[in-house]
């Protein structure tokens, strides 16, 4: 038998929990003495107790926990629970980490505002051009939703043009359409963000052609589209955009649908990528 404080050292707790657990029956003691109120424990006790501390680390409520240890909960079973919390975790500092990058971007842009850009408003025509490509949904047209969207569509892309036996050349493109097609855009209560289908496209010079696992499609010419260079990681865009966008308002035009991305250099690390934003446009 062990007195609590021995027994608070062997299983790694303080005295004031184990007084806790006996407080709310969690964890009674094998003996109490009558006349003292000392309480002994057991060593075969220790294995409630790191049933216990485990659940509870696990992010179960005490009352939780209780109930699991009643019913005898055996290693296995606490592993099987172990690997459920840690995918949902993991998945929690993941949308965290997503979370932090968003807020991050909008700093950026609101850090930016009022500043001289860096790089000029070109307005040209962009011509048309034949692509192959591949598509997914996205859930929105943040730079959040797109990047784990647009990047397994290229990389993807990468693997079966060469298989084909076909030869990119030239920048790769990206263009989006609103997925939800024919739905109400703006109404008067806050809505969600529409999902958006993505399209990334590399220029080819072949015929489309059954067999093929991807699409070949041509891309019509934008008579007018208002043009900036965005320097940096994509995930960093929104400040870039909106500045083409405050561009497009004060010089009188509005943005035709969304814009294409012309991926000009691409080297492994994101943060010297080299984009060119293409904004089609109208008189407004």
């Amino acid at each position: 038998m062990f007195n609590i404080g021995d027994f608070a050292r062997l299983g790694r707790v303080s005295v004031r929990m184990l007084r806790h657990y006996d407080a709310i029956g969690l964890l009674r003691p094998a003996d109490v003495d009558p006349f003292s109120g000392y309480r002994s424990y057991e060593a075969a006790q220790l294995a409630r107790l790191n049933r216990i501390i485990a659940l509870k680390d696990l992010g179960f409520t005490l009352q939780q926990v209780q109930a699991v240890v009643d019913e005898e909960v055996g290693a296995e079973e606490l592993r099987g629970m172990l690997r459920l919390r840690r995918a949902e975790l993991a998945a929690a500092m993941a949308a965290d980490a997503m979370r932090l990058t968003r807020v991050e971007a909008r700093l950026r842009t609101i850090e930016s505002e009022g500043q001289m850009p860096t790089e000029d408003v070109v307005v040209k025509r962009v011509p048309a051009v034949r692509v192959a490509e591949l598509t997914a949904v996205a859930d929105s047209y943040d730079p959040e939703h797109i990047g784990p969207v647009i990047s397994p569509l290229y990389d993807e892309l990468c693997r079966r043009l060469p298989a084909a036996g076909i030869r990119s050349f030239g920048p790769g493109i990206a263009y989006y359409e609103d997925a939800a097609a024919g739905r109400v855009q703006e109404q008067e209560q806050e809505q969600e963000q529409e999902p958006v289908l993505v399209h990334a496209a590399m220029t080819v010079e072949v015929e489309a052609r059954d067999g093929f696992d991807f699409e070949i499609v041509d891309l019509p010419a934008v008579e007018q589209a208002a043009t900036i260079v965005h320097r940096g990681s994509m995930d960093a865009v929104l400040a870039t955009a909106q500045h083409l966008a405050r561009w497009i308002d004060s010089n009188g035009y509005r943005p035709v649908g969304h814009a294409r991305e012309l991926y000009l250099e691409c080297p492994d690390d994101p943060q010297l990528w080299v984009t060119e934003l293409q904004q089609p446009i109208a008189r407004g």
